[in-house]
């Protein structure tokens, strides 16, 4: 049997093609934003990972016998602040809350107050019109 989306996934009554249209282009942008924020993190990983090799480097150098290369290196830029002030760990919090956590704000605010906090109607109604009902594979939802 064929039932479609689920309830949380189905278009209350009065919402309009528009404001699907409009719910699904901020959804969109919503997830560009954590796209964005995944590579902030990756970022702040690799350059993390990058300041404890170079450790590793300055170490070797050291084994090496070139103490003053080793000095001047660590003295200089192991530990260094990535931009003024700030490790990437700094920006990350500073990303989140000063642009993440508003924009997840504001589009979750949009969902409550037009679409009863529903998620994904485009994408559900877009599911629907191209899935081949009735057919494996092309059920609406896990449960059939």
């Amino acid at each position: 049997m064929d039932h479609g989306p689920d309830d949380r996934h189905t278009r209350p009554d009065g919402v309009s093609d528009g404001t699907v249209e409009a719910l699904g282009k901020l959804s969109e942008a919503l997830e560009a934003v954590e796209e964005a924020r995944g590579h902030l993190y990756t970022f702040h990983r690799r350059s993390g990972t990058a300041d404890l090799l170079l450790g590793d480097a300055v170490d070797l150098l050291r084994e090496a016998g070139h103490d003053d290369l080793a000095d001047d290196i660590e003295s200089d830029l192991v530990g260094r602040n990535v931009i003024e002030g700030r490790w990437t760990f700094q920006i990350v919090e500073d990303y989140d809350a000063t642009y993440y956590e508003a924009f997840k704000r504001h589009e979750q605010a949009a969902r409550d107050a037009l679409a009863g906090g529903r998620t994904h109607l485009f994408e559900a109604e877009m599911k629907e019109d191209r899935r081949t009902h009735g057919r494996r594979h092309h059920e609406a939802r896990p449960d059939e």
